[in-house]
């Protein structure tokens, strides 16, 4: 059998238009295809493969646990799980772990976890939760309702209720909506698909400080953000703000799926045996991976690397920019970056996005007016150099062909 993109409009669900490109194998930041093609990856897999493909750690890693212990079920614990929760622990403000297989199911353990502490200390009537327009926090219907983007949550019939948005870096805008009744407010510490958008110190302070006026508890989600991302090993590290309850995923496993929300023992107890569940989280097999990948991460070398390299890329998108116009803002921190089109390229973020993968590169979008860039945290600065000369070349033609 040939298995080509044709065959995905055959078998799939048509939920996905993915590229034509089909990696067959991966090495650091490289990729090849099918026709052995090359590809730079400065996408990582949407912020996932945050020590890039085939990292040797992640590799041992896998095959060591492989050969031990793969699943056993939430009926027992496992040394994996044990040893990561104890090292997110140790390494954050939390103090109690909830692993579970991705970013939305963390988050969907998050809200679930902040209407049961409003309903048990407070009662049924605190229940709204108050997020972000332009946020996104995953594809259930509670997480996708919870997101601030209503393409993605309207058509399934009706939706959880007592949820309401606010403007991001907007005070005002929350304080209009925040009262007694709001069980949490839920935000990304740095905004992905709506944009790659930093809160404001001012902002994201206040935030905190209206959650401690109204009893209301403040949710990060980090699932695009964490582990390394921005250069903190958490974002909210570099705010001078904690939340209540954080949520990690995507780069947690380095490419091997798990998430996990983390809180304190407070907050904790009302989850008591039966309240939630999952049947794959925690598993050994996934913690042992992630524990590999986080440890990897969490070293001054990592962290401190992926602030020289925002620098080069930032640079470099700069030194293209000033060739060819196209962008009216270069955003973002460490190595969640985007590049703004300005009002003439409005709209085309997928044009640079097929152009880029014309050249050999591989870069993402954050809505129709951003490119976005993802890559690895250890990404040579070769790759960078490499990588950012075949994004100007693709950008040439996009002007050329313009006229």
């Amino acid at each position: 059998m040939q298995l080509t993109r044709a065959l995905f409009d055959e078998v799939m669900v048509p939920n996905y238009a993915p590229s034509p490109i089909i990696p067959v194998r991966g090495l650091g930041s490289r990729l090849w295809d099918q026709q052995d093609r090359e590809f730079i990856d400065f996408a990582g897999g949407i912020a996932v493969n945050c020590l890039g493909h085939c990292h040797p750690v992640l590799v041992n890693a896998l095959t060591e646990q492989a050969n031990k212990l793969w699943h056993l079920s939430n009926t027992m614990t496992n040394e994996p799980a044990l040893a990561l929760a104890q090292r997110l622990v140790d390494t954050t403000f939390a103090e109690k772990v909830y692993f579970a297989n991705s970013g939305a199911e963390a988050n969907e353990a998050a809200l679930k976890l902040v209407r049961r502490v409003a309903l048990n200390k407070f009662g049924a009537e605190k229940s709204q939760i108050i997020a972000f327009k332009m946020g996104f926090h995953g594809r259930t219907l509670f997480t996708v309702t919870v997101g601030g983007q209503p393409a993605y949550s309207d058509g399934f019939g009706p939706k959880p209720a007592d949820i309401d948005h606010a403007e991001y870096n907007n005070l005002d805008s929350l304080k209009a909506l925040i009262s007694d009744r709001t069980c949490a407010v839920v935000l990304e510490p740095l905004q992905g698909e709506g944009g790659i958008i930093s809160p404001s110190k001012e902002f994201i302070q206040g935030v905190r400080e209206l959650c401690d006026q109204h009893n209301a508890l403040l949710v990060f989600d980090e699932v695009q953000s964490g582990v390394g991302r921005t250069g903190e090993l958490y974002a909210y590290m570099g705010l001078g703000v904690t939340p209540d309850v954080l949520t990690t995923a995507k780069a947690l496993g380095g490419g091997f799926p798990i998430g996990a929300m983390l809180t304190t023992t407070e907050l904790a107890k009302h989850l008591v045996v039966g309240t939630h569940g999952s049947t794959y989280g925690g598993n050994p097999l996934a913690c042992a991976v992630a524990l590999a990948a986080y440890d990897t991460v969490n070293t001054p070398e990592v962290l401190n690397g992926v602030k020289a390299r925002e620098k080069l890329f930032k640079d470099a998108l700069h030194a293209i920019n000033a060739k060819y116009q196209v962008f009216s803002e270069v955003r973002g921190q460490g190595l969640l970056i985007g590049a703004a089109l300005n009002t003439e390229w409005a709209g085309k973020s997928r044009d640079f996005m097929l152009a880029a993968a014309e050249q050999g590169l591989l870069v993402l979008m954050a809505g129709y007016n951003v490119v976005r860039f993802a890559p690895s945290l250890v990404i040579p600065e070769q790759d960078i150099v490499d990588g950012m000369a075949r994004f100007d070349a693709a950008i040439a033609k996009l002007v050329a062909a313009r006229g």
